[in-house]
């Protein structure tokens, strides 16, 4: 598989960084989940703190995903009304805000209750705000109902290329997929 798209599908680099930061999105949401039921304690502490790593690691896969796109085109959408044209590029756009937006919000929220902000333990990031602890209860939950949200879009995203797989029989999600061969024209119609 070629690294970079072609024109018909994903190359191996768009491909990784989708597949990594849905592994990454999805697990550190899950992890969120847990650990706000965890008792408080050092497990908790530890919990949180690779919470924000992988929080970190998927902002900047976001970077470089964002980067790799401006360097390498995307292949042509498959053949489809306007209106599905238009509601899957709106909803790229809004899973890419969102993926932006949830990590600067753990960010922030971080930063306005003062506490140190390690990648793995490897490096300090600086804080983005002075600590506040009446404005670290509201980036707290727009740091959680922005989950949410992503959430909502993501069932949106992925429900749309399973539309298209089972119902448009076309190639929308086996572009994304490595390691599987596109369908040829007229091969979808067939049950």
């Amino acid at each position: 598989m070629p690294l970079k798209n072609t024109e018909s599908r994903w190359g191996g680099m768009a491909q990784s960084l989708h597949w990594l930061m849905a592994l990454g999105i999805l697990g550190n949401g899950v992890l969120g989940l847990i650990m706000d039921e965890m008792p408080r304690g050092m497990t908790k502490l530890n919990t949180f703190a690779i919470h924000k790593s992988i929080g970190l690691t998927v902002l900047a896969l976001l970077i470089l995903r964002v980067s790799w796109r401006l360097f390498d085109r995307a292949p042509p959408d498959e053949p489809m009304p306007r209106w599905q044209r238009l509601a899957a590029h709106a909803t790229h756009g809004v899973l890419y805000l969102l993926m932006l937006a949830i990590p600067l919000s753990g960010w922030i929220y971080n930063s306005l209750h003062g506490y140190p902000l390690q990648w793995f333990k490897w490096f300090n990031l600086p804080a983005l705000m002075e600590k506040n602890e009446a404005l670290s209860d509201i980036a707290g939950e727009t740091h959680e109902v922005l989950f949410f949200v992503l959430l909502a879009v993501l069932a949106a995203h992925v429900g749309g290329a399973l539309v298209h797989h089972w119902f448009e029989r076309d190639n929308t999600l086996l572009r994304m997929l490595p390691f599987v061969r596109l369908r040829k024209p007229g091969q979808g119609d067939s049950p």
